[in-house]
């Protein structure tokens, strides 16, 4: 990502069980490490299939596992990133948008995802609008109840994104998300269907970032330049994510 020039780079978080952030899109470890090999008999039975929840691991023993191979052999032996790694890799360089993936009341032997967060922010003096120019911070999160945990019991004053998959967007609900947060994160689609939700949110105040831009899933539009550009420039969203920093539509 920083390579290819992207302004942001956008972490997804999970809570170790001794309370580590790590940077992981599913909550639990078999999609995409090796987990059921170098932990066969700490699996959980949900639903008849076996699962391993990370909240059941330290990080150490999450340091033992790969979680390059299910990608591509070329990624073999790649391990899971803290967020701290995150921020001392891309510190200075971009922008960090961490996306909290469990609700507030989510917690590893007491230990709250959205305190936890703040407090490795704080940390690495990340925690104000403002303390780094050069690595501004943003949070994001499909959980209303998490935002508001962090908004009002944490007192963040960082801006805030509640992202959208499916709900309704209207007017009124856009009024109710303004009251916790400084943004909302609509996908594609829901932008599409209803094209006034770009100016609903910009008079409130709300800024408005659209996702996931990428190639393969650009629906009418010849190429992912192409549909980028087209939610920028006449759609007037204000920012976006993709998995192609160097075809972002710039001019």
């Amino acid at each position: 990502a920083l390579r290819q020039g992207a302004d942001f780079v956008e972490p997804d978080l999970q809570l170790t069980k001794d309370g580590v952030l790590i940077c992981m899109h599913d909550s639990t470890l078999e999609r995409t490490t090796n987990v059921a090999q170098v932990f066969p008999d700490r699996a959980k039975q949900v639903g008849g299939k076996k699962t391993w929840p990370v909240a059941d691991f330290t990080w150490a023993e999450i340091q033992r596992l790969d979680a390059g191979s299910w990608k591509a052999l070329s990624f073999a032996g790649a391990k899971v990133p803290t967020l701290q790694q995150v921020i001392d890799t891309v510190r200075g360089q971009a922008g960090i948008i961490p996306e909290i993936k469990t609700t507030a009341s989510a917690r590893s032997d007491g230990i709250h995802m959205e305190k936890q967060l703040m407090q490795v922010l704080r940390a690495n003096r990340l925690d104000t609008p403002g303390a780094d120019a050069k690595t501004p911070v943003v949070i994001q999160s499909f959980s209303a109840d998490s935002l508001k945990w962090l908004r009002h019991e944490l007192d963040c004053r960082l801006p805030l994104v509640y992202l959208v998959s499916t709900e309704d967007l209207s007017a009124a609900r856009l009024r109710e998300i303004a009251t916790f947060a400084d943004g909302v994160g609509p996908s594609k689609a829901l932008v599409l269907r209803r094209p006034e939700i770009v100016r609903d949110a910009h008079q409130l105040g709300l800024s408005v970032t659209v996702w996931t831009f990428r190639a393969g899933q650009t629906g009418k539009f010849p190429t992912v330049r192409d549909e980028m550009r087209y939610f920028l420039k006449e759609l007037q969203v204000d920012a976006l994510f993709t998995d192609h920093p160097d075809q972002f539509p710039r001019e």
